[in-house]
């Protein structure tokens, strides 16, 4: 969209992103959100917003006399639904303001203009996980809380449970590499494989992810520094798969079980229970109702699920966190 207007304030162009203007949205990002130097933060970009298959995420960018002071990023994303064609959504993700324009509404302008840009697209709602800090300017433009998404834990070891009480802080955003499972481009070479086990799955019963071999590639091999292994059922992938990820939260070691897809309950309690030996964490975590794991010896987290916001673009949308089937892989990085 090339739409450009003025904000109120201070003087702004509220613009649509070109790609000449990536070097100086990379460089907002890293100086506004404390990204270390060398971390590799133009490909984590680049990944998320060009090479994903639900196609490349509209941006603006606010200027101030020439000089980008503020972005904002939506997601493109797809949901299948009980009965009816998919869900098109876009998720409200990286955004960024300049120390020296912070507290003008750069935020605010940039997103409301991209929720108009997306109503205006056709898309159908609007959402994310923001955190504690930026949920309430989210609510202010309308968003409304979901509910927090239920996430469930067991411990791999007997450190495993101190070792979670202790990890009282965020998660690294990148990876601690492992041997534990197969890489994930090993197991989702097999693109007949993949579309039996994809076909395999229940129809879903609320908004859930459209999955697809596309979308399982990108997400979980797209982008190497994250290291996602898998754990193959037996009998191969088209019977089933756990993805997961080590990563640091404090002094802890997780395992991050973002993604589980079996042919039964049966395939996917003892996919569960193969990850909990097999992957040297302290201790497992997931998104997932009690129920669905609860044979696998998982337990329900209180308090410790993010917290999922929407607008809805064309009428009310979903209310209820029952109404979504989210992942972690779904929410995290995102």
């Amino acid at each position: 969209m090339s739409d450009v207007r003025r904000g109120a304030g201070v003087d702004l162009i509220v613009r649509a992103a070109t790609d000449a203007d990536e070097p100086a949205m990379v460089e907002l990002v890293r100086t506004s959100m404390g990204w270390p130097a060398d971390a590799p933060l133009a490909e984590y970009l680049h990944w998320k917003h060009r090479n994903n298959p639900f196609g490349r995420s509209p941006a603006w960018v606010a200027e101030d006399g020439g000089v980008i002071v503020g972005l904002r990023t939506l997601l493109r994303w797809e949901f299948d639904v009980p009965s009816g064609p998919p869900l098109r959504a876009v998720r409200a993700v990286d955004t960024a303001t300049a120390a020296s324009h912070r507290g003008h509404g750069v935020f605010t302008r940039l997103t409301l203009h991209g929720v108009e840009a997306s109503n205006a697209e056709g898309n159908d709602l609007v959402f994310n996980t923001p955190n504690d800090k930026s949920r309430p300017g989210y609510l202010k433009m309308g968003w409304r809380v979901i509910g927090r998404l239920p996430v469930a834990f067991r411990p791999c070891r007997a450190s495993g449970l101190p070792a979670l009480a202790r990890a009282g802080v965020p998660a690294e955003r990148f990876s601690t590499p492992t041997t534990a499972g197969d890489p994930a481009a090993d197991a989702l070479a097999d693109a007949s494989a993949l579309d039996e086990l994809l076909d395999a799955q229940r129809s879903p019963s609320g908004l859930r992810t459209r999955r697809s071999v596309a979308y399982l590639r990108w997400r979980y091999d797209g982008f190497a520094p994250l290291h996602y292994r898998v754990i193959v059922a037996p009998g191969g992938v088209r019977h089933g798969l756990a993805v997961f990820r080590l990563r640091r939260r404090g002094r802890a070691l997780e395992a991050a079980v973002v993604e589980v897809l079996a042919v039964d309950g049966r395939v996917r309690r003892t996919l569960l229970r193969d990850l909990v030996r097999a992957c040297g964490a302290d201790y497992a975590l997931l998104i997932a109702a009690p129920a669905s794991v609860a044979g696998a010896l998982f337990a329900p987290l209180p308090r410790r699920g993010p917290i999922l916001t929407c607008r809805p673009l064309c009428g009310d949308g979903p209310s209820r966190v029952g109404d979504w089937g989210l992942s972690l892989g779904d929410v995290e990085l995102f």
